[in-house]
Parts: C-alpha cells; structure tokens; sequence
C-alpha cells in the first residue's frame, strides 16, 4: 500500500479528530432547527454551510443565518455551541502516531473546515496537549482559508503543486467516499476510511516483533 508513498495528506474530522455529526444535529433540533439534518450532514450540506467553509461568510454572517432559519433570536453562543457539539477528541495514539510519521513522509492536512471550528479545535489541542494542530503538519490546508473544499479536483491539484509532491508519490486519507473519488480523479492514491475504521488500526498497524 505504501511502496513508493512520499507524502500523506490526512483528513481531520472523522480522521484524526473524533466527531458526532448527530450531536450537532440533535444541539439544532433542541434549538428548533427541525430540518438541520437537511441543511447540514457529512454526504452534503446547502449553500450557507458551502460558503462558511469557504470562507465567503464570516462567523457572525454564518450565525445570522442559522438564526434567520431558526426565526427567533437566540444568544449566538447557543448557536456556537450547538455547532461545536460534533467535535470530540484526539485521541493521543493518532497524535503519536503523526509524530512517527513524519520522521518518513511529508504530511500535510487537507480539512473542510471553517472559522469557528478552527478555533474550537485548536484551543482543544492546546489545553490538552499544549501545541496547536499546525505543530503535527508540514503544511495546513483549511479550505475557509484557501477558498476551495474537497472533493473539488482543483484543491488536490493546488495542494501538489504548491509542495512539489506527484501524485503518484501522494496518498490521501478521508473518511468521506466523494472526497477520496475527488483526490483519485486527481491522481492520488487514496484510501477511504469507512465507518468503524482508524488509522492507528486499521491503516498503520504496529510491525510485528
């Protein structure tokens, strides 16, 4: 699987970050988003989400929006909260095993992500390990801050030419099936973490003594 493999560029949530999208679904629901599941899920999300994540809507611009479908106001650290709910740990086996990695591969991190979540995720790296999540990678890739989002053939073409890396020197790691389709027809080796699978077991697994 990893002969002739240089560079890796890993997904965060679902990856290396645990998540629960039905817990910010469920945070919505109580709120009175009845139809959050419709708006928003790991397979798709309507435009609001696209353009939060690709950074054409700031964090207020994006709560003003959940509170215009709520319609009815509600304090905006309810609506941050609520967004935050799906985000859960790190586990410290994946944080050590990235520091293992990168004594043989360039990695890099490839995340559809957004301003709010950013901030949600590295404060919890920090309070718990004391270093950002930057500390792990050669390179971030947040896709609000680059303005693309996988599973877009252009983000993967960016990412190996802005490094230097060939595709067929790269493997990409994602637990969402159209991403890892997105880096394929990109030219990368990919793997598609399905449910039920982590890295540190099913994919890196320890060298038998």
């Amino acid at each position: 699987m990893f002969t002739g493999i240089r560079h890796i560029i890993f997904d965060l949530g679902g990856v290396l970050l645990n998540i629960d999208y039905q817990l910010t679904e469920q945070a919505f629901v109580d709120l009175g988003i009845k139809n959050f599941n419709e708006l928003y899920s790991q397979a798709r999300q309507t435009d609001i989400f696209d353009q939060f994540e690709t950074g054409r809507m700031s964090g207020d611009e994006f709560c003003d929006a959940l509170l215009a479908i709520l319609g009815r106001d509600i304090p905006t650290g309810s609506i941050i909260s609520a967004w935050n709910a799906m985000l859960l740990d790190f586990p410290l086996r994946r944080l050590q095993l990235l520091e293992q990695l990168r004594l043989h591969y360039d990695l890099v991190l490839l995340s559809n992500t957004n301003a709010i979540h950013e901030a949600a995720f590295n404060k919890r790296l920090l309070d718990a390990r004391g270093m950002p999540l930057g500390a792990f990678f050669d390179r971030v890739y947040l896709s609000h801050r680059i303005g693309m989002r996988k599973p877009a053939v252009e983000v993967f073409h960016y990412i190996l030419q802005e490094n230097g890396f060939q595709a067929e020197h790269t493997l990409f790691i994602d637990d969402s099936i159209q991403h890892v389709l997105g880096a394929r027809e990109a030219g990368l080796h990919a793997i598609h973490l399905e449910k039920g699978m982590t890295i540190e077991e099913h994919i890196f697994l320890p060298k038998k003594q």
